[in-house]
């Protein structure tokens, strides 16, 4: 008569547990950092974009370096009569200043779709989620730098130069495009659960656009100096505009875009970990 089987308590290794959050928080900041060691996905997607968007087009970004060209000029040439300006000086601070708001409100108004329009990628490859903001991110940096040859023209035009002062520009910029993608990336989740989001943000960008000093200087605004002191883009402009013309930041630009970009990695960083698992079902 055979023997009964013995059961082997050692068959099953222990299981080790973890807390939700934790798992969460870890599970978000690899998708972070794997998202960055695959660069030359996301460099690669990114260009494509911009070839896709252009297929077969003669000038192919460069349309639109040529038409921000035609608006700087046209509106740098009124403005300046009505404002009572120079134009040598009004130009260039409407030039740089379109630029960077250009480069800044498309992360606003393009990461409506940083997940949707990605929707056959997402559903068919397993990858980092970050790696479509990076896509994202790279695409505009090159739509910003094919722009950025008008800024070199004005400046060769009136013969001015800026200086040393204008690597300052250079900080600026990366914190502008850190802010950014983290924008980006937040408000990619939000429009993939609700799809009103893009069309609330378009309408609150072309509200934003007449408020912040762009096309007129806050020195205009005189004893109401606050609309822009509180207005977060003003702050984020400057600190790239005015190395680039000449003059250092503010050290209230400094303290108002690092308290900016601390929020948005906060407030994105939380909705990434609580929300990371559920993009692949929303869109």
């Amino acid at each position: 008569m055979s023997q009964p089987a013995k059961i082997r308590k050692d068959l099953n290794p222990p299981i080790v547990t973890y807390s939700g959050r934790d798992n969460a928080s870890s599970m978000a900041i690899a998708d972070v950092v794997t998202g960055l060691r695959m660069w030359r996905l996301w460099v690669r997607l990114g260009w494509n974009d911009i070839l896709q968007r252009y297929r077969r087009s003669l000038l192919g970004p460069f349309w639109l370096t040529a038409s921000m060209a035609i608006m700087v000029v046209a509106l740098g040439v009124v403005y300046a009569e009505l404002f009572k300006m120079p134009i040598h000086e009004f130009l260039p601070f409407l030039c740089v200043g379109l630029l960077v708001w250009t480069f800044l409100s498309s992360f606003l108004t393009e990461g409506g779709t940083l997940y949707t329009g990605a929707e056959s990628y997402i559903k068919q490859i397993r990858l980092p989620y970050t790696v479509y903001a990076y896509r994202s991110t790279w695409s505009k940096l090159v739509i910003f730098a094919h722009n950025f040859v008008i800024y070199f023209g004005i400046l060769l035009y009136f013969e001015m130069w800026p200086g040393a002062v204008m690597l300052l520009a250079i900080p600026g910029l990366l914190l502008v495009v850190l802010n950014g993608a983290v924008a980006t990336l937040l408000i990619g989740m939000l429009s993939a659960r609700f799809r009103d989001i893009p069309q609330l943000i378009n309408s609150m960008v072309q509200i934003v656009f007449f408020i912040t000093p762009i096309f007129w200087k806050p020195e205009l605004l005189k004893s109401r100096a606050w609309i822009a002191d509180f207005n977060p883009f003003f702050h984020l402009i400057e600190i790239v505009r005015a190395p680039l013309l000449g003059t250092v930041p503010s050290t209230k630009n400094y303290i108002a875009v690092l308290l900016i970009t601390v929020i948005n990695l906060v407030v994105a960083g939380a909705f990434f970990t609580r929300f990371r698992s559920r993009i692949s079902y929303w869109v």
